[in-house]
């Protein structure tokens, strides 16, 4: 099957009582047994259920992993799998990740004792160079929130596997539909569902797809161990959203492009961060891994000429807000908004900067969009 019949098919037949079409929502919490050990698969909705078995399975279909785990928000997915580790392990990340991500590999885990180096993973001898001997994992995200930079999948998982690290690859920014870390052997992939799987900006959500058994087993283990699973109903949304993932990715993307060329023709636009741009430092590498260019970007706004709230203010299809991946167009202000968390040395070393400016293009009219933005930049 290609990957928009999976998305139509895959967690759907569930219903052998009156053949719907689509699958039931089971919003019960527990499920009476039989006889004392024996029921029909499920017994508390924390540890599974049906629902979520079927997003489950559809998300594992789309990325070609052996399982998977729904959870209840992108960051409770991110959260369970570092609880893979222990304390005196090390994390290798980029330093130009999601801000949240950030906070919690910065602030959070080690008081619990992980240590994190924050690099450029763009640079295959800087990760190198970061191993240590208590190496565990390397965490990429690709491309990068929001500056859009692109890792070296193949380059990076490879030197994970020749220091025995798990390889996680945070894939939300592009979907399985533009790119499969597992092609290139990674061996775990996360998502916030919040976003481009669901596409409705009206759940919120994560999801771990697991590249073998043993590590789908400790997976699952730790997101029921830490009650971080994701409700039926809010499963059930996913499964409802990532149906029509194919045409959705396809409409987000024909419509970034053409704002991104427009963008970088504009005298108030310093700089274009966008996959599909051919100025786009790494466009041959981002030829050879990804299956297309996505929906985000970002841009310098030249706030000599123009005031970030003035941009804000004048605009009317785009709604100031965070998250992305959404039918509507969203636009924020990492350095305030998004990636604030990261504090002003972070942001610095990342390459944000006061001007960056952050777009999840929607599925409006590709006009109305440019002419949108046109009339909020003079």
């Amino acid at each position: 099957m290609g990957i928009r019949t999976k998305s139509v098919h895959t967690g759907v037949y569930k219903d052998d009582s009156f053949n719907s079409v689509t699958t039931p929502i089971y919003p019960t919490s527990t499920f009476y047994f039989d006889a004392l050990g024996k029921n029909k698969g499920y017994d508390y909705t924390r540890s599974g259920n049906p629902t979520r078995a079927a997003l489950e399975e559809n998300l594992a279909a789309l990325e070609g992993g052996v399982g998977a785990s729904a959870t209840s928000t992108g960051m409770s997915a991110i959260t369970a799998v570092l609880f893979l580790l222990k304390s005196g392990d090390h994390v290798i990340a980029g330093d130009d990740i999601y801000g949240g991500t950030y906070r919690l590999f910065d602030r959070v885990f080690p008081d619990l004792g992980v240590e994190f180096s924050f690099i450029n993973m763009r640079d295959i001898d800087a990760v190198k160079a970061a191993v240590k001997d208590n190496t565990k994992m390397i965490w990429i995200e690709t491309p990068s929130n929001p500056l859009l930079n692109i890792v070296d999948l193949a380059a990076v998982i490879n030197v994970a596997k020749d220091n025995n690290c798990l390889s996680v690859v945070d894939n939300t920014f592009l979907s399985p539909y533009f790119q499969s870390p597992f092609e290139f052997g990674a061996d775990i992939i996360v998502h916030s569902t919040t976003k481009y799987l669901n596409g409705h900006s009206d759940v919120v959500g994560g999801a771990i797809i697991y590249g073998n058994k043993e590590l789908e087993e400790k997976g699952k283990f730790n997101v029921n161990a830490l009650g971080v699973s994701q409700a039926p109903f809010d499963a059930w949304l996913v499964l409802r959203g990532v149906k029509t993932l194919g045409p959705r990715m396809e409409a987000h993307q024909e419509s970034a492009l053409a704002v991104a060329k427009f963008l970088e023709s504009h005298k108030n636009v310093k700089k274009v961060y966008y996959p599909g741009l051919e100025s786009h430092p790494q466009f041959d590498l981002i030829k050879k891994q990804q299956k297309g260019f996505g929906g985000m970007l970002s841009f310098e706004l030249d706030t000599s000429q123009v005031a970030c709230d003035h941009l804000f203010s004048k605009l009317e299809y785009f709604c100031l807000a965070e998250s992305l991946g959404g039918v509507e167009s969203l636009i924020e202000h990492p350095w305030l908004m998004s990636h604030s968390s990261m504090g002003e040395e972070g942001l610095k070393a990342s390459g944000i900067t006061e001007e960056t400016i952050r777009v999840s293009i929607g599925l409006e009219d590709t006009e109305d969009l440019i002419a949108d933005l046109k009339q909020a930049l003079e």
